[in-house]
């Protein structure tokens, strides 16, 4: 701490900071039946220090927040947090910054007859929420009313959000923009494991003597995570197996440059070249798996000469990659985007999986089938959201299931859907075919990031009624809503995120949010308060109070977090990894699961599940050429640049305009200068960018970074069927040299 003496706990900033959403209290009370949310605080003791979780990446970094005067003026990366220990990258920096945007929301904004927003009460801007949604409901029926939300948002608001909608105002389909990122990684786990656990601790990139990343860019993505791999005294091999040489892969020993969408291929060749060499572990295929004679079929026809044509990596470097995880006695597997978003990523996760199963590389330090996730709290929205699954990983469809949850929270269990909730995709789906009339989007930018960005901007058109919830009225979204309400972003309010290594860490309260924005908690009590079911929820005070309804959810359950202290213990401990079952030793503070051998199928085996490849629903072809990839620019952005565009700082660190990476072959063909402004199009539009020629890209291939909102006009609506998850790898564009008048037309619009 700064000052001697001064103990800046989470217990004491939820005292100084208690209930700020309650700005509005005496207006609210008066104007909903005495629904209030508390009072304007004291102010905090001058010059403090106290540690929060970050709010960006999955990394879930501690940050030291520093006040002066009571008031959060800057912050630095925590020494003894146990996750990046003293290491921050550009976003960490910045996440205090990007809170005083002057298009911050600040109170509710309606459309009005003209067409045009204007600002109105919350009492106001509720009775119509409650009133138009009701209105649909009872006109179109149960499916026609959805909500999207966001894994940026802390667990105990997206459990709040999920349990009221659901139990209260009778929305069955709801899902989350995790969706986008991390659907894949779960649904293998879930398949392969018997329940979404990713195995790993981030000790193990450093335990490791040979690291295999899929699809991944850690120096860019994961810039801590790559960190904690440069701390390895093992010397180990670093492989990369990514069609473009990404940053990762300029840094690796082996660098497998395989062609776009030829992981499959790759992965069960690899597995034939293990089992032709005995390079198994017998023993641990014996006794912990499921399934092995039959892959070991399977993959009998993917010869050394089918895989290297398939793959384009010859049969020389295939075999040494074989021999290397043969050798090798901790081999750790990582993936992340460049698997997930693909049409066939689920079964390329398991393909993963059963590398590492087949090889015994599970349950030991250095080893595992690892997932790195995405959003900062994608995994709190993956197990305690109530959206894919029911609390805790239950399963809507099973009549035990929902009785125990019924049980659990004191409900009736009829208020429990039977059905799972539709996905994202089907939600929009949902809008196409005229079912869904009214659709609920909080945290997330869907007009921005969803794939096949036109046709989604037209089908919001037909919703009648378009809520979005953002800290911005300005987002792409937010454009299109009938009512946008204002929300409190990270450092605005309290809960929890989940990072990849299942590390519940505590986000605090260190700044009032401006205006009348409200924490999406609040909210969600207001919605509930609203909607006339508010009686439901009495339990759900605070977010600590659902934090253990949480733990009473998660009682007996893979997931299980009975033995965590509430809030004051994962402050003091620096976070706590699940499962933590009360009585769990709490010691070592770095724990991966399946140690023992056991898993969470019904007979503790891991399963090994394959299918054969597919070809990519979108080639190239005479009249769209190169294959587009993309992904992640550069450190200092995040996903659609809602907050990290607020920042002079990061805004100076990647390039103000779009770019394309293309080979410098490719563009001499086309008559495209380094520097020179290209259209880039698919069959679904056209984007200009300029023109950055790099042999990091193959010939055949070019890259667009998401960040910037044009690049999904080109992306295809192509889902992985068993994820459901956006394959934004996939696509084919074609290049012209831009005229003039067009580049300044498409810069400026982008």
């Amino acid at each position: 701490m700064s000052v001697p003496g001064l103990n800046l706990t989470a217990e004491s900033l939820r005292h100084a900071f208690r209930q700020w959403d309650g700005v509005l209290s005496q207006q609210l009370a008066l104007k909903s039946g005495g629904f209030g949310l508390g009072q304007v605080p004291e102010r905090l003791a001058p010059d403090a220090t106290t540690t929060s979780v970050c709010g960006f990446c999955s990394t879930g970094c501690g940050l030291n927040i520093h006040f002066r005067n009571g008031e959060a003026i800057n912050l630095t990366a925590s020494t003894d947090y146990p996750v990046n220990l003293g290491m921050a990258c550009p976003k960490g920096w910045e996440a205090l910054n990007v809170l005083h945007a002057p298009d911050r929301a600040t109170r509710p904004l309606l459309r009005d007859a003209q067409g045009a927003m204007r600002p109105v009460t919350w009492d106001h801007a509720m009775r119509e929420f409650t009133s138009r949604f009701k209105d649909i409901q009872n006109h179109h029926g149960a499916d026609s009313l959805a909500w999207i939300g966001s894994g940026q948002l802390p667990t105990e608001e997206l459990a709040l959000l999920g349990a009221v909608a659901k139990f209260g105002m009778g929305i069955e389909h709801g899902d989350g923009n995790t969706r986008q990122c991390m659907a894949t990684a779960a649904t293998a786990y879930k398949q392969s494991f018997g329940f979404d656990a990713p195995p790993f601790t981030y000790a193990d990139f450093e335990a490791s003597d040979a690291l295999i990343f899929f699809g991944a860019n850690p120096c860019i993505a994961h810039p801590i995570l790559w960190e904690r791999v440069l701390r390895n005294k093992n010397n180990p091999a670093i492989v990369v197996i990514d069609p473009r040489k990404t940053e990762t892969a300029q840094a690796a020993t082996l660098h497998l440059a395989l062609k776009p969408k030829a992981d499959l291929e790759l992965l069960y060749g690899i597995a034939r070249i293990l089992f032709h060499n005995g390079w198994i572990d017998a023993s641990f295929v014996e006794r912990h798996t499921g399934g092995f004679a039959e892959f070991k079929a399977f993959v009998a026809p993917f010869t050394l000469e089918r895989t290297a044509q398939a793959t384009g990596i010859s049969a020389e470097q295939l075999t040494a990659f074989a021999q290397l995880i043969h050798e090798r006695k901790r081999v750790s597997f990582w993936w992340t985007m460049g698997v997930n978003q693909s049409h066939q990523g689920t079964r390329t996760a398991q393909a993963i999986i059963n590398l590492a199963l087949m090889t015994g590389n599970i349950g030991r330090p250095g080893t595992g089938a690892n997932s790195i996730t995405g959003q900062c709290n994608a995994m709190g929205s993956r197990i305690f959201s109530n959206t894919t699954n029911l609390f805790g990983g239950r399963d809507f469809t099973k009549q035990a299931d929902r009785e125990d949850v019924a049980e659990l929270l004191h409900l009736d269990s009829s208020r429990i859907p039977t059905r799972n909730s539709w996905a994202y995709n089907e939600i929009i789906d949902g809008v196409r075919s005229g079912v869904v009339k009214g659709l609920w989007i909080f945290g997330t930018n869907s007009a921005h990031s969803w794939i096949n960005q036109n046709d989604f901007m037209e089908l919001a058109k037909k919703l009648e009624f378009l809520v979005v919830q953002d800290m911005y009225h300005t987002t792409d979204t937010a454009k299109l809503a009938h009512l946008v309400l204002p929300a409190a972003g990270w450092g605005e309010k309290e809960g929890t995120f989940i990072n990849s290594e299942r590390r519940i860490g505590l986000l605090k309260k260190v700044a009032r949010a401006p205006g009348e924005a409200l924490s999406d908690f609040y909210i969600s009590k207001l919605a509930a308060h609203y909607w006339g079911c508010g009686d439901l929820f009495q339990e759900w005070k605070d977010p600590e109070s659902v934090f253990r309804i949480l733990q009473r959810l998660s009682r007996g359950r893979p997931c299980d977090i009975t033995g965590i202290g509430g809030y004051a213990m994962l402050d003091r401990r620096g976070g706590v990894q699940w499962p933590c079952a009360e009585g769990t030793d709490l010691s070592v503070n770095e724990r991966r699961l399946f140690e023992d051998g056991k898993f969470f199928t019904e007979d503790q085996r891991a399963r090994f599940i394959f299918d054969a490849p597919t070809a990519a629903p979108e080639l190239t072809d005479d009249a769209y050429p190169f294959s587009l990839l993309t992904g992640r620019g550069t450190s200092a952005q995040w996903h659609t640049g809602t907050r990290t565009s607020k920042s002079a700082t990061l805004r100076s660190l990647y390039p103000k305009n779009l770019y394309v990476e293309i080979h410098p072959e490719d563009a001499a063909a086309l008559n495209i200068l380094d520097g020179g402004d290209v259209e880039v199009s698919s069959r679904r539009g056209t984007l200009t960018a300029r023109a950055v020629l790099t042999p990091m890209i193959q010939r055949g291939q070019v890259f667009l970074p998401m960040h910037y909102p044009e690049v999904n006009r080109l992306t295809a609506s192509v889902f992985d069927p068993h994820s459901k998850q956006p394959s934004y790898k996939t696509g084919a564009v074609a290049l012209h040299k831009a005229t003039a008048a067009r580049s300044r037309q498409e810069l400026t619009h982008g």
